[in-house]
């Protein structure tokens, strides 16, 4: 298809495609002649992944392309490539060590990764956005008076769990290692907010249920 085409299937104007294209966010399309290049459906997939990414997911144009860097390394293991693409995302700033309520969070996160088993996260703990959240999270929560111990944490982690185990058996739908990757990608983009949608639904739903409305 020509870049018009591109653009009115993708609902993406040319001017921006273009953007994308200098950007290096698109690959460049087949050339045709000195002014025409011809593009193909992965192009138009990769349009819409982009546009999902800096539309949908506010990402900023540097950290679309560093992402998307990650996506298209084929040299790396399936599990690499998608730890890099994830954390390729914007993360929060490190915590203070100093403070006492990180010192405890840590503690709390230790202990709950060791009741869990979840030997990987142990070792990555070091350097892991997530388990840095967590710790935050937890420090966080510390300060305001109330102490999360690893056991309240046990059964949220569990659901976590399964949520994971459902987001992964999605992931092996795809046919391509790349459409692999940018599902991951796109579960932490799109599909975290929807979790956390449905949990506030599900909040809603059930304080109804117990409280009433009066």
């Amino acid at each position: 298809m020509r870049l018009a085409e591109l653009s009115e299937r993708s609902g993406v104007p040319i001017a921006t495609i273009k953007y994308y294209l200098r950007e290096g966010l698109l690959s460049p399309g087949r050339q045709i002649n000195a002014r025409t290049a011809e593009y193909d459906e992965e192009h138009l997939r990769r349009l819409r992944l982009v546009r999902a990414l800096i539309q949908v997911g506010r990402l900023p144009v540097a950290t679309a392309r560093e992402v998307l860097r990650h996506v298209d390394d084929d040299t790396l293991p399936r599990t690499i490539r998608m730890g890099a693409a994830l954390w390729a995302l914007p993360q929060i700033p490190e915590p203070d060590e100093d403070d006492e309520h990180v010192r405890g969070a840590h503690e709390t996160a230790d202990r709950l990764l060791a009741d869990l088993g979840w030997s990987n996260a142990q070792a990555l703990v070091s350097i892991s956005p997530a388990y840095r959240s967590l710790v935050v999270a937890v420090a966080a929560l510390r300060r305001l008076g109330y102490d999360w111990d690893p056991q309240l944490l046990l059964s949220y982690a569990r659901l976590m769990h399964g949520a994971a185990v459902l987001d992964l058996d999605f992931v092996e739908t795809h046919a391509s290692e790349a459409e692999k990757v940018e599902t991951a990608v796109l579960g932490a983009v799109l599909v975290e907010p929807m979790l956390q949608a449905l949990h506030r639904l599900a909040q809603e739903e059930e304080s109804a249920r117990r409280y009433g409305f009066e």
